[in-house]
């Protein structure tokens, strides 16, 4: 009966793996089949790279990250039971490791294991547990690489280089026995500290001074700077080895003795168990949903302005990217917003595909096509696209007015705002807000520090940014608690979540779930009979203005902004009628005709007298003046017009001249001069060239037609089970090609080199070898080279040989394939199986 041989490398653990497990550590470790490995060999090679490994630890959460840098402070291999040990600690310490923690610590370990052991970072049984390489030499101590533990190096480590004779002085220092040999004597110093009762007693004859310089390296860093003339306490402890030299002015504590002033704990706070999230309040999930709701439609109407802000052209792009502040300031006021509001609100149309650059040679950001196709959704529709595009995008208006590493502005569409890691952020706090009972709203600071324990090592600095002003009195990300990114990104996610009207009072609305849960079908059904329906009636007053109780219908919402102005927003819209504003629908198309018609149509009051009157009496006078280009000139049928304008002090500078009784010319361009006459009290209307009125509408200027902006990826994809599967059986008939038995020939060059090597025989040995396995069924392994030269191995079954091709059963892409003979540079037989 045989007997399992524990496995010896990396390599033969992942070998020894079941299909499921390989395709395990894969999806976790996504960046490991870019592209796919040729084998198992090269699988665990490429797992053990700094940059592969670095990415793994940053995905691993607090216990799991803990549990890997205890090893990397252990003996290597290191048993379960010392893993579990520098956990929990020795249980000799002063009271500070208390029973149920212990407890938790050793139900949350062997998961944590589980994870290290899925992900490649442990290998081996649990009595040989080993850290690989990489990893122990990333989490371990040294004096340039602090160990996160707060941990020295090891005796051995730290006296390494020392004189023998300097290490017979600390041994007679301790009380140990003499010896000339140095390995024997670093042995004796590490017996001594690991051992409970005698270190205790070392340490009850130190000085007071002594244990409290101690006190201040235990739990690190350990390292330590001293003068050329210690004083007394500091050569106690030098003399004993308790203090040993890094440099001429640095000492160290050892490993050992922390570990023993720790009670043996590797940390201070083992952390197995996920901080739980805390209420500040529980809301009605009613109430929640409606003032998400609320807050979804002033979204919607938020981004309709700006759309209609930029729709004739908006402003221009920085020669860098982005908007200038002018820019955004102007923006921010015309919405009614504060400039970093209006920068999330830019940045939202933008990454919806709503906005985009011009591409004219004065570049402009306009609306795109699809915003037209947007507007024509329903409400419920036109928000889901809006949550869905602010999920996935990686662009971060929180970091506008900040400055990037060198220094410089960071401006809103700017190019240094994508953020890799947002929409997992965003992704994580909502599903913890979603793992809460409907109508709670967590507290944001065991938030931040759940999403902390998830990811300790993701993150890093952020550049600086003022704090956002925060609906709902949320703490924005500028203050103490947001001095990582993470932590920066959730606490915007808060904010615009709320302004997004995601969450409504702090609380995750049930149509924000459902989009989370079941997609964007099912969050537009259940916001849609909490938004208003849009109405198609306004209420005329005397006082030249007009009342929309509500929303209005596209179309009379559009074709108001045109006659009137907006005086206010809020529960209801108020319009103000002007002179200005009636001519601004005239000089778009319409006749007084259809002004009065479209009044009386959509007024559920009387259109009152005052308003008919200024409608007829613009009218009157809209067109009496004409402009056209001279440079420019101005006609009118009364001559007593003509000449009140060339009286008026006004008109000086547009340097008129009459040409006939009803004609006056002008050096000025015909825009200037309209705008001129306007300003002068007229109502002139400009013409073409053929004498006609021109129509100018409402500006209608697009961008050719753009896609979104692709959010910046976060490392490789995750890859699917197709995707998997077919990378497994790659890798498995890989790893048959590179390491099964294969027959031997020395008497000939088609003898197989090296594993690994690409085997070499003859082109007459190539076809006999085939043509032998396509008669017997038998399985043959080749080296083959494609059409663009790249070398490969495979394991095939070959079926039939003619014509110059070779057709088999390719065990590397569990496929049939046609190979030609002349790229295959040898074949060699697998020998049989014992």
């Amino acid at each position: 009966m045989g007997t399992t041989t524990p496995p010896r490398t990396l390599a033969e653990a992942l070998r020894a793996r079941g299909d499921d497990s390989l395709a395990g550590l894969l999806r976790a470790r996504p960046d490991l089949l870019n592209p796919v490995p040729n084998d198992i060999t090269q699988l665990a090679t490429r797992a053990g790279t700094r940059a592969s490994v670095v990415r793994a630890l940053e995905h691993l959460d607090r216990f799991a990250l803990q549990t890997a840098e205890a090893l990397a402070v252990a003996p290597d291999p290191a048993p379960y039971e010392t893993l579990l040990s520098l956990l929990t600690g020795d249980g000799l310490d002063d009271g500070e490791q208390h029973d149920d923690a212990g407890a938790a610590i050793t139900a949350a370990l062997p998961g944590a294991l589980a994870t290290l052991r899925e992900q490649a970072l442990v290998w081996g049984e649990d009595d040989r547990l080993r850290l690989v390489r990489t990893a122990r030499e990333l989490l371990a101590p040294s004096p340039q690489h602090p160990s996160p533990t707060g941990l020295g190096p090891t005796v051995a480590e730290a006296t390494a280089g020392m004189s023998p004779g300097r290490l017979q002085e600390i041994l007679t220092a301790t009380g140990l026995p003499a010896t000339h040999d140095p390995v024997s004597a670093v042995a004796a110093l590490s017996a001594l500290f690991t051992d409970r009762t005698r270190m205790a007693e070392l340490l009850d004859s130190a000085p007071v001074e002594a244990l409290s310089v101690l006190d201040r390296l235990v739990w690190g860093p350990p390292y330590g700077e001293v003068t050329p003339n210690p004083t007394p306490p500091v050569k106690w402890l030098r003399d004993r080895g308790l203090l040993l030299p890094v440099s001429t002015r640095t000492v160290v504590l050892p490993r050992e003795a922390a570990l023993h002033l720790r009670a043996g704990r590797a940390h201070r706070v083992p952390e197995p168990v996920p901080p739980a999230l805390a209420a500040v309040a529980e809301r009605d999930p009613q109430a929640v949903d409606r003032a998400a709701a609320g807050q979804a439609f002033t979204a919607l109407a938020t981004v309709e302005e700006l759309l209609k802000l930029w729709n004739g052209g908006g402003p221009t792009i920085l020669r860098a990217g982005g908007l200038s502040v002018r820019e955004l300031k102007r923006t921010a006021t015309a919405l009614d917003v504060p400039e970093p509001i209006a920068a999330f609100w830019v940045e939202l149309a933008y990454g919806a595909g709503l906005l985009a650059s011009d591409g004219e040679t004065d570049e402009r950001y306009a609306p795109t096509p699809a915003s037209d196709e947007w507007l024509d959704l329903p409400a419920a529709d036109r928000w889901t696209h809006l949550a869905t595009a602010w999920l996935a995008a990686t662009r971060t208006p929180g970091l506008v007015g900040g400055q990037d590493a060198k220094g410089r502005a960071l401006s809103a569409l700017g190019p240094e705002l994508d953020r890799s890691a947002a929409p997992d952020v965003r992704r994580r706090v909502l599903a913890l807000f979603a793992g809460l009972p409907p109508g709670t709203a967590p507290d944001p600071e065991t938030l931040l520090r759940r999403l902390r324990w998830e990811r300790p090592l993701r993150g890093g600095p952020a550049p600086a940014a003022p704090a956002a002003p925060a609906p709902g009195g949320i703490t924005s990300g500028g203050g103490a608690e947001g001095t990582d990114l993470r932590s920066r990104l959730a606490l915007w996610t808060l904010n615009e979540a709320e302004l997004l009207g995601i969450t409504g009072r702090g609380a995750l609305s049930a149509q924000a779930r459902a989009l989370l849960e079941e997609g964007e079908r099912a969050a537009a059904v259940r916001l849609a009979p909490l938004l208003p329906e849009p109405l198609d009636h306004v209420l005329l007053q005397a006082d030249l203005t007009a009342v929309a109780p509500g929303p209005l219908e596209r179309p009379l919402a559009d074709m108001l902004s045109v006659l009137a102005d907006v005086e206010s927003k809020g529960g209801a819209t108020v319009y103000r009628f002007t002179p200005g504003s009636v001519r601004r629908a005239l000089d778009a198309g319409r006749a007084a005709t259809d002004l009065h018609a479209f009044l009386a149509a959509h007024s559920r009051t009387p259109v009152p007298q005052p308003l008919s009157y200024l409608i007829d009496d613009v009218a009157r006078r809209h067109g009496h003046l004409r402009i056209g280009a001279a440079s420019a000139y101005v006609r009118c049928d009364d001559e007593a017009v003509l000449n009140e304008i060339l009286a008026d002090r006004r008109s000086t500078g547009l340097r008129l001249r009459r040409l006939a009784p009803t004609v006056l010319a002008s050096q000025s361009d015909p825009g200037p001069l309209l705008e001129a006459l306007r300003d002068m009290g007229y109502a002139p209307a400009a013409e073409s060239a053929d004498g006609d009125v021109l129509i100018t509408r409402a500006g209608a200027r697009r961008t050719p037609p753009r896609t979104p902006p692709l959010p910046v990826p976060e490392g490789p994809p995750v890859p699917d089970d197709t995707l998997l599967g077919a990378a497994v059986r790659a890798i498995r008939a890989g790893d048959t090609a590179a390491t099964v038995a294969r027959k031997e020939t020395p008497d000939s060059p088609s003898s197989p080199g090296p594993s690994g090597a690409l085997p070499r025989t003859t082109p007459a040995e190539t076809l006999a070898t085939v043509q032998a396995a396509a008669m017997t069924g038998a399985t043959v392994w080749i080296g083959y080279v494609n059409a663009d030269g790249a070398a490969s191995q495979r394991v095939i079954a070959p079926v039939r040989v003619e014509g110059g091709f070779v057709t088999a059963y390719d065990h590397t892409a569990d496929e049939i394939r046609t190979y030609p003979l002349h790229r295959i540079t040898g074949v060699a037989e697998l020998a049989e199986e014992a």
